[in-house]
């Protein structure tokens, strides 16, 4: 079974360090509409992160 990731938004924003648990509640809360949220800092920035919403 093949499972297919799509990307429907991303959006760089100002690092904060507690950013990971909004992140954390929407992924907890939102998997089972097959929607998955990611934070990852950019690499051209270390003060900036990319946050994206997937659909799984």
């Amino acid at each position: 079974m093949e499972s297919k990731i799509e990307v429907l938004s991303t959006v760089k924003i100002d690092y904060q360090a507690d950013l990971y648990k909004i992140v954390d509640a929407l992924n907890r809360t939102l998997k089972r509409e097959n929607l998955m949220f990611g934070l990852a800092l950019d690499p051209e920035s270390q003060d900036k992160a990319v946050f994206t919403i997937y659909r799984t």
